[in-house]
């Protein structure tokens, strides 16, 4: 018996579709994932298994095969669980495939068979557009994020019961909206009108916004730098609705986009500690993530304490700030995340001048 569902892999900020197959056959039962997945996949066959109990649902006595195609693509995170399950019950009989041929089901499962919350909607409803998908089944968390995507229809369920009933005809699932997002209290940086004086700071300030240049200050402890560049978002013109998604793409991947805000309305401003990685700043590790290079993306990096940073870092800034995106190449796949960002910086003077200063003031 062998049934297939549709789910997506998110490889950085793009996703693909996924053709999930569950095959059961006769022997001692076992449970096997095939298709390069990675260890939270593999899990999945735990979280399934008592999801499908728990849902009121047999689970098959049989030696389960489930592949996931293409089997060349990576498949890594928790989103695969609903697919999964799906094809489990109608290979049972017990759901329709054939209902969800044109859907992609996205979701990870509790053990009592609820949905949870994963990362990564936005590019998988852009992908499922592109695709000519008719839309997903996600769950409710998800919703707001993926009904940006206007094109497509998007399903909201709390449970596996519920998708399983959905497919069978016997539910109706409520269509999510996109709905306007209210940003007049969405938490801002600073204001330059509530700055009194500086007017030569606030003057760079101006001219770095309307040229989208870089900028340095410096200045001795308690001027007024870090507060300067907080303010420097609030100066920047509007994000485009296309502007305000490929930033959404990338915050979602990182999992920064929450229920309430599912599109990033103002510029992001990011500032990372001097402490930070070369991974952290740039992006990378075993499984490649944005850093925050890319977290600020049509928005403001700002390293404050600018010498405190390790050369070997700063070094790595070059290529993104020429390119406007950073390549991250590892053996198994390479990846590229967008990366156009405005440097902003601020740093102390050095001992030799803090020590002329006075007798040049003289």
């Amino acid at each position: 018996m062998l049934a297939r569902v549709r789910a997506a892999a998110v490889l950085g900020v793009q996703a693909f579709p996924v053709l999930v197959e569950a095959d059961l056959q006769s022997g001692l039962p076992s449970f096997s994932t095939v298709g390069l997945p990675d260890e939270a996949v593999r899990e999945s066959r735990d979280r399934v298994r008592s999801a499908i109990m728990n849902s009121g649902f047999p689970f098959p006595a049989a030696r389960v095969t489930v592949n996931l195609a293409p089997a060349d693509l990576r498949k890594e995170g928790s989103s695969f669980d609903l697919a999964i399950a799906i094809g489990l019950l109608a290979a049972q009989g017990l759901a329709r495939a054939e209902a969800a041929s044109d859907l992609l089901l996205i979701a990870e499962l509790s053990l009592d068979g609820g949905l949870k919350q994963v990362r990564g909607v936005l590019p998988i409803a852009l992908a499922a557009r592109a695709g000519g998908f008719r839309g997903l089944v996600l769950p409710p968390e998800n919703a707001a994020e993926a009904a940006l995507v206007r094109e497509i229809e998007v399903y909201p369920a709390r449970t596996l019961a519920e998708v399983a009933a959905f497919l069978n005809g016997e539910l109706v699932l409520v269509r999510a909206q996109g709905a306007e997002q209210d940003d007049t209290d969405e938490p801002g940086h600073g204001a330059l009108e509530d700055v009194r004086g500086q007017e030569f700071a606030r003057r760079a300030l101006e001219i770095a916004a309307a040229g989208g240049h870089n900028l340095l200050f410096v200045g001795p402890p308690g001027s007024g730098k870090t507060l300067l560049t907080r303010c420097l978002p609030g100066i920047l013109p509007p994000l485009s609705f296309e502007e305000a998604l490929e930033t959404t793409r990338i915050h979602s991947v990182a999992g920064l986009v929450s229920a309430e805000r599912p599109l990033v309305r103002r510029r992001p401003f990011r500032a990372p500690h001097h402490t930070v990685s070369n991974a952290g700043l740039i992006g990378g590790g075993s499984h490649p993530r944005p850093g925050e290079v890319s977290l600020a993306h049509n928005g403001v990096l700002f390293l404050d304490e600018l010498p405190e940073f390790p050369r070997r870092v700063l070094e790595n800034l070059r290529q993104p700030m020429e390119a406007g995106e950073v390549t991250i190449a590892r053996a198994a796949l390479t990846l590229t995340y967008p990366a156009r960002f405005m440097l902003a910086a601020a740093m102390n003077p050095c001992g030799c001048v803090a020590y002329l200063l006075p007798s040049q003031s003289q």
